[in-house]
């Protein structure tokens, strides 16, 4: 299929790293002005973003001031000359939003994942060069479902498009909140090579202290830019607080990323895809050796309330005959995997009788 690329975004920026930054949510006036005068004086960042309406899990949980942070995000972009941006997930929202002056919005995962949803934006902003929209990739790893959010937009006239990658959501134990699956946005990229994709470290790892390494990955992989959740003091933040961080950690962020980036050959982009894939197998692996250590755990308050030894030497001798015909089979060397195998059921070993109180061995048990 023939895709019609999109016209890529000019922000301005005093960044070698193009970064939108600011609060999950929009909480106080004292919040908001605080965080973007923050970011604006130590982060050098220009475009403020801040959720007003905010589409959560469960019921209960803060969702958001709504219109009434409106004239705050206005104070923002009128006292500190920054511009803008919030989540619409509504008509209604698109409509409050525009009539306050907001010229920049953006289309959560659960908005993306629901065309009806995105087909009323659209139809709600319509032709208007002014304004700007931004669409996460859906909540699941489906490519034709973002694809088709970026062209409901166009269709309907909107012009000012671009992508953010946020990571998707997975019910299997996982390193991030959200695994990237970065081949997605290179896909993405691969198929409109001028749209703006920016990537959201922030929702990708739901825990600060992987905000630098996912933003430095992202700029090796060439995205055009940053969107980070950024709060004045984000301990105390009414959501996602694990995931923000201050304007000053930013600032200290975006000064080791400050090394400029060479354009990408491609030959490159054909390793970049490589790597890419290597990483997406590796956090695979560790997301399935955590589940079985969680089993073997299991295994072990078993044998403690049935008083079984730890030990099961006949078993592990069954287990390791078998796994080196399989590596036969699947052409892997049979010395690497025994070694393998025999490392994480050395693994097995110390959990089991860490948390079952028996005496330690270095004979390996399943």
């Amino acid at each position: 299929m023939q895709y019609r690329d999109f016209i890529p975004l000019v922000f301005p920026s005093e960044l070698h790293t193009f970064v939108i930054a600011g609060p999950c949510s929009a909480e106080s006036e004292e919040q908001v002005m605080t965080t973007a005068r923050s970011l604006r004086d130590e982060a050098g960042v220009r475009i403020f973003r801040a959720g007003l309406w905010k589409p959560r899990t469960l019921p209960g949980c803060f969702e958001g001031v709504g219109e009434a942070g409106l004239p705050w995000l206005m104070r923002v972009q009128d006292e500190l000359g920054m511009q803008v941006a919030t989540e619409v997930a509504t008509r209604e929202h698109v409509e409050l939003a525009l009539k306050a002056g907001i010229k920049m919005l953006w289309l959560g995962a659960r908005t993306t994942s629901n065309p009806f949803a995105v087909q009323e934006i659209a139809d709600t902003i319509g032709k208007n060069d002014a304004v700007t929209v931004l669409v996460k990739n859906p909540i699941s790893p489906d490519l034709d479902l973002w694809t088709g959010a970026l062209e409901r937009l166009r269709q309907s006239g909107v012009e000012r498009i671009g992508a953010v990658h946020r990571g998707f959501s997975t019910y299997a134990a996982k390193t991030f909140r959200n695994p990237p699956h970065w081949q997605i946005p290179f896909d993405l990229k691969r198929r409109f090579p001028s749209l703006t994709v920016l990537c959201d470290p922030s929702h990708i790892s739901g825990r600060r202290e992987w905000i630098e390494t996912l933003c430095r990955q992202a700029m090796e992989m060439n995205f055009d830019g940053l969107i980070v959740e950024s709060h004045c003091r984000p301990d105390e933040a009414l959501s996602d607080a694990a995931q923000q961080i201050t304007p000053q950690t930013l600032a200290t962020i975006l000064h080791r990323l400050s090394v400029p980036r060479r354009q990408l050959g491609e030959q490159d982009e054909e390793l970049l895809s490589w790597r890419m894939q290597i990483d997406q197998i590796d956090e695979g692996i560790l997301e399935m050796l955590a589940r079985r250590m969680q089993v073997a755990d299991q295994i072990g308050r078993f044998k403690k309330e049935h008083n079984i030894a730890v030990v099961q030497s006949m078993r592990y001798e069954q287990l390791q005959r078998h796994r080196a015909v399989t590596a036969q089979l699947l052409g892997m060397d049979e010395a690497f995997v025994s070694e393998l195998f025999s490392r994480i059921h050395e693994e097995s070993v110390r959990l089991q009788t860490f948390d079952n109180s028996s005496p330690q061995t270095d004979e390996p048990t399943p």
